[in-house]
């Protein structure tokens, strides 16, 4: 993804973005910010709906200093967050950090809390260009090799654009921070237990004609890391 970096907003902290607890894991470079939205897959979209929070698994996708979700246009999640405020939260799980006292156990993470106003994407040109960016974010590589969507797809399809000015990020690597009477006792093991993501062999569906290779943009997808 190209952008020209003198133009974009540093991540400037507001009241509601401002992170307090464990402080000293705030990132303020934007370039974090970036790195967090473009390794996830799923976020968490929270909207209000009918008075009541309502926290909403979708994919999404970055596109400068935009962050497209979508939906069907049937969904109340998204007719709810249309033209207000939202919260949308993305994480990765790097590993559980094993302490000796329970207090200190802990994970190792990155994460990404965007505040803004989701704004309704309804111009034809300008829905195709994000489902564009969220299927390549989703599936690298396939949307030059598969059907776009037809009008009565497009007209079923909500996407919604949120500013990423308002936003922070969070990140814990490292061990254990145990007190140092522990250390000394010396009782156990401590440390951390890496996680990681892998992709597993293709599966082809179930009707499929006949045999077809995946593609290497398949079989060779990169792990997020």
């Amino acid at each position: 993804m190209l952008e020209d970096m003198t133009t974009r907003l540093p991540l400037s902290p507001t009241p509601r973005s401002t992170v307090h607890r464990s402080a000293k894991r705030a990132q303020a470079d934007r370039a974090a910010l970036d790195a967090v939205l473009d390794t996830a897959l799923v976020c968490h979209l929270a909207v209000v709906v009918e008075g009541a929070p309502r926290v909403i698994p979708t994919g999404y996708a970055r596109d400068g200093d935009t962050l497209y979700v979508h939906g069907s246009t049937g969904a109340a999640s998204l007719r709810a967050g249309e033209g207000v405020d939202v919260c949308v939260a993305v994480t990765m799980l790097d590993g559980i950090v094993y302490a000796r006292s329970v207090f200190h156990f802990s994970v190792n993470y990155r994460s990404a809390i965007v505040h803004g106003t989701a704004v309704a994407v309804t111009d034809d040109e300008a829905k195709l260009h994000a489902l564009r960016v969220l299927t390549e974010h989703l599936a690298p590589g396939s949307w030059d090799y598969t059907r776009t969507p037809s009008k009565k797809e497009l007209a079923q399809t909500a996407v919604m654009a949120i500013d990423l000015t308002e936003a922070s990020v969070k990140i814990r690597t490292g061990g254990p921070i145990d007190e140092p009477d522990d250390v000394l006792a010396h009782t156990g093991w401590a440390g951390v237990l890496p996680l990681r993501q892998i992709w597993d062999v293709p599966v082809d569906a179930d009707d499929l004609p006949t045999p077809i290779p995946a593609p290497d943009r398949i079989k060779h997808r990169p792990a997020p890391c």
